[in-house]
């Protein structure tokens, strides 16, 4: 962890005065730090003050205070922004903003674990994390894009993913890992999500009290007639089996109508089209109806359906051909309902993995005293065991790694090493997950009891299990005959066996997945893929599946820089201001605060730069106030010295200090508060002094002032020399804040006063000398080649050509044609040459002008003119006299070449589009540039030794070439306005 609890900063020092009100900011520095009672009484005390926030080093504790709080704001975002962690209060966006940062300076990975039980925060830590990021990062339309999607995902999988509970009326029953990709600016630039076992028996099942997933509520209550109307669907969530089990459909604190509005808006800003949202709900109403299915035995005891209405608008609202239901039979009344469980909470949890995935794409994440617990809680438990094992191992890890970067000795610490636990549940072949399997998978009639018998039978003299058989008398008497006890590092836990079986199986009939794949619904074919099931394999079972994923989940987080959040509820009736101390000391036992704190305070409770302490604390000693002009370790040396530090009270490190014990650090901050008002008293004095003092000297100066400028324009005298220092440092002063921005600026340069003529100049030829230098050195090797290219261009052409001044703007490129573009003929011939540059031209004949297409390529030594396969002329550069162009708007040249062989060929007339870059790259390949010739009027050339032709160049309304009635070809160049 990068930031570790030792930099405390001013703001938490100073808060240190109050802790007998508000307690203790961070509990590294909490002196009974080895008491629970103590620890409970610091959250206490910040509690009652709404202080819901508490550090341990970089660990952030939140204390659910059921109301709402004002410290949430675009302000608060504000303060927090670029702050350093302990600067402040303690504060969730404190914690996202030092991970943000942190991420950018070392540029490696984080997360952040948000954990805590159902209602204790989390869902709403992990929405204030991601408000804050889409606040602080940088903005630009693409990642308001990105940012956007991310936060309306949240609304969507709460629909889709939560429900209330007896503890939470908006309990996530699913576990979810969501990844924020940024690039090396530190933009969001994607997300994905992960989530892992969604608790899909609430579908068919909820107990009273709760409810099924709010998606359901919010299309019933707050859908569209139309759309309901299209679904088959009635405005009463009492005429639908799924959703009266738990006898609390209508809530006070939810507004599924509303919620339906939210939902609506969020699925169309992630970019889900009309048809998906369409079949997404033709889904959800499928569920619906599908619990609404209901079946009678026939005299043999058979299932049959009692009405098909239900079963018609599952197929309507699917496009399912399950009107064909009838392939449950020949089941009993109770597998049939069995099967239609197992569909809806398949359909049900493939179309949440769908939705999932689909968000993916568009961002690249009061019954009974005691309430039982089952195979969904056996789940979270061990994941609990997981986290708190990699907890552990790296909250050790960076306390070493700190301890050993400042060269202090590390001391073992004694701790619960939870191994053990995490081996009973998924050790192979032996633990609890893998005796499940067995059962599952094994022939003849598997039970729960059966799966507790092989439980008992392997794990009979494990230290952590136990149930009714394996106990003592005392035990047993606390124990059904159907359950099992697991010793967790946060304590026991009693777990009924009822549905493990069944609930580890999750298996669909295979005749039901045919035919489901029968479906025209998109998702569902989507969810029902036709290979699946080809392969011989049986599909792993849901623990199976939950421990892989947990393990895949480990090896991500294994990589990364972990943050964590603790989330504790304060009560169980979501009332304010109620600190229930007994549910809270439960909480911090199965968090593992203390285990957590113990690693903190191993050795030493602060640790702090040499730099930092001694500048806070330097008024406590008259060696090192006010100012120490020493090495920083030698000044707190020093000071601690003269503050009586015992030698087992610190440790000097190799930046920081390292202080054992919080009662050395608070005597010394209370010794520091007592200081500051004998300090401000002094202060105080020698102000008022300095002010009278102060007064004087400016009336003084003011009547040296008005002196100096009456006298201003006479020769420099003791009179008026301050006054025109002023003037001179006046002049600089505003010239400093108004120099040009670039070497083309001629017109800001301030006009000086007479004092400064003569210096102004010499500094304005120095400020544009160092511009220059500047643009020169940020200039690239191609953007050099460029301009070099272009003073070439500029020396032959400018002032000269009409078109040269269009041509300045257009960059100038290698080449024109791609030596693939060759043919390979022409290559062999001419590769040991090197080809320079290549492009395309026309090339009209000396006789009779046909303008004929062909390549003109310069090479390190020569021109060639090709035609396809076949060079038609080579001049080498020897014989190249130079080129002549006219001075009009035209893109003719004419390549004048000696003839000193009568059958030599003779001048080429070319027309080329990139006349300008051509003829440069010719100028500088072969060395011409003072042989390339601007003409007016005419241009003769020779078509052979002793016959001459011409070319007259003329302006006109449209550009045109042409061969003239005096046999000369002629050529309109188009006007050009201005020059």
């Amino acid at each position: 962890i990068a930031l570790g609890h030792g930099q405390c900063c001013l703001d938490l020092e100073g808060a240190l005065i109050a802790r007998d009100r508000v307690g203790i900011q961070d509990f590294v520095l909490l002196d009974a730090h080895n008491s629970e009672t103590a620890f409970l009484d610091n959250l206490k005390k910040r509690f009652t003050e709404d202080l819901i926030y508490t550090y341990i080093g970089t660990l952030l504790i939140s204390v659910n205070p059921y109301k709402e709080l004002d410290i949430y704001t675009k302000k608060q975002m504000d303060l927090y922004m670029g702050v350093n962690f302990f600067e402040l209060p303690p504060h969730i966006y404190a914690l996202a903003d030092n991970v943000y940062h942190t991420m950018l300076s070392e540029a490696n990975n984080h997360f952040i674990l948000i954990s805590g039980e159902s209602g204790a925060g989390k869902t709403e830590a992990s929405k204030k994390i991601l408000q804050y990021y889409a606040v602080s990062c940088p903005s630009s339309t693409l990642l308001d894009t990105v940012r956007d999607r991310m936060l309306m995902s949240n609304p969507v999988l709460e629909a889709f993913g939560n429900a209330k509970t007896m503890k939470n009326d908006n309990s996530s029953r699913f576990g979810k890992y969501m990844d924020i990709q940024f690039d090396c600016q530190g933009d969001a630039v994607g997300g994905h999500i992960l989530s892992y076992l969604l608790e899909k028996s609430r579908v068919v099942h909820q107990n009273h009290g709760e409810r099924n997933f709010h998606i359901f509520y919010q299309l019933v209550e707050g859908g569209e007639e139309d759309l309901l109307r299209h679904l088959g669907l009635e405005k009463d969530t009492k005429h639908y089996s799924y959703l009266v089990q738990g006898e609390c459909s209508n809530v006070s604190s939810i507004n599924d109508k509303n919620d339906w509005k939210t939902v609506k808006n969020a699925l169309s800003v992630i970019d889900f089209d009309a048809s998906d949202i369409e079949h997404l709900f033709g889904i959800i109403a499928s569920v619906l109806h599908m619990g609404n299915v209901h079946f009678d035995g026939d005299t043999k005891g058979y299932a049959i359906l009692n009405s098909n209405a239900a079963l018609r608008w599952v197929s309507k609202v699917s496009d399912s051909c399950l009107s064909g239901l009838q392939v449950l039979s020949p089941f009993t009344v109770d597998h049939a309902i069995y099967a239609r469980d197992a569909l809806a909470k398949a359909i049900y949890g493939r179309a949440f993995t769908w939705l999932v995935n689909r968000i993916n794409e568009s961002l690249e994440n009061k019954v009974r005293g005691q309430q039982e617990k089952i195979f969904e809680q056996f789940c979270i438990n061990y994941c609990n065991e997981k986290l708190q094992q990699l907890f552990i191992q790296l909250t050790l890890k960076s306390e070493q790694e700190e301890y050993e970067a400042e060269g202090i000795g590390w001391e073992p610490v004694q701790f619960f090493n939870n191994k053990i636990i995490c081996d009973l549940v998924e050790e192979k072949h032996r633990g609890i997950i893998s005796v499940l399997d067995e059962e599952c998978m094994r022939p003849g009639d598997a039970t729960d009891l059966t799966f507790l018998e092989k439980l008992e039978e392997k794990m009979g003299n494990h230290p952590h299990f136990v149930t009714h058989k394996l106990a003592d008398k005392k035990t047993r008497k606390s124990l059904e005959r159907g359950d099992f006890r697991l010793l967790h590092y946060a304590g026991e836990v009693t777990y009924c066996v009822v549905g493990f079986i069944d609930k580890n199986n999750d298996l669909l009939y295979k005749n039901i997945k045919d035919v489901m794949r029968l479906s025209k619904n998109p998702i569902i074919q989507e969810c029902f893929p036709a290979t699946e099931g080809d392969s011989r394999r049986r599909p792993e079972t849901v623990a199976t599946q939950f421990k892989n994923s947990l393990l895949r989940l480990m090896e991500i987080l294994t990589v990364k820089e972990a943050w964590y959040v603790r989330c504790l509820k304060s009560n169980d009736n979501k009332q304010s201001g109620k600190f229930d101390e007994v549910l809270v000391r439960h909480q911090v036992k199965y968090l593992g605060l203390m285990e957590h704190l113990r690693v903190r305070r191993a050795g030493f409770a602060y640790r702090r730069r040499y730099e930092v302490f001694l500048q806070r604390y330097k008024a406590l000693c008259p060696a090192t106030w006010p100012h120490w002009r020493g090495v920083p370790a030698e000044g707190v040396e020093k000071l601690v010295q003269h503050l009586g530090y015992q030698p087992d009270e610190y440790k000097m490190g190799r930046t920081k200090i390292f202080i054992r014990y919080a009662r050395t650090l608070f005597a010394t901050e209370d010794a520091f508060e007592i200081c500051k008002h004998e300090l401000a008293t002094k202060i105080q004095a020698k102000y008022k002094g300095y002010r009278a003092k102060g007064e004087f000297r400016k009336q003084k100066e003011a009547g040296k002032f008005i002196k100096g400028y009456t006298t201003r324009c006479e020769a420099k005298s003791t009179d008026n020399s301050e006054y025109l220092a002023f003037v001179r440092q006046s002049y600089l002063n505003r010239l400093k804040d108004n120099l040009p921005k670039t070497v083309l600026d001629k017109t800001t340069w301030l006009t000086p006063p007479p004092v400064m003529t003569e210096t102004s100049e010499i500094l304005r030829q120095l400020n544009t000398r160092m511009m220059v230098r500047k643009y020169v050195r940020g200039i690239t090797p191609q953007k050099k080649a460029q301009l070099q290219q272009k003073v070439v261009t500029s020396a032959i052409f400018k002032g000269k050509k009409d078109s040269y001044p269009s041509s300045i703007a257009v960059p100038f490129v290698d080449t024109r044609i791609n030596e693939q573009d060759i043919n390979t003929r022409v290559l062999q011939t001419i590769h040991h040459e090197r080809i320079k540059y290549s492009v395309p031209v026309v090339k009209y004949d000396r006789n009779g002008f046909k303008p004929r297409p062909r390549q003109l390529i310069l090479s390190q030594a020569a021109v060639y003119l090709v035609e396809e396969a076949k060079i038609k002329q080579r001049v080498d550069y020897v014989s190249l006299k130079g080129a002549s162009v006219s001075n009009l708007g035209d893109s003719v040249m004419i390549l004048h070449v000696a003839l000193n062989d009568p059958k030599q060929k003779g001048d080429l007339v070319l027309q080329c589009d990139h006349l300008f870059e051509a003829l440069t790259k010719l100028a500088m390949i072969a060395n011409k540039q003072n042989n390339i010739k601007v003409v007016q009027g005419s241009i003769k050339f020779e078509i052979q030794a002793c016959k001459e032709g011409g070319v007259d160049f003329s302006t006109g309304q449209e550009p045109m070439i042409y061969k003239g009635k005096n046999g000369h070809l002629m050529v309109v160049a188009p006007r050009v306005k201005s020059r």
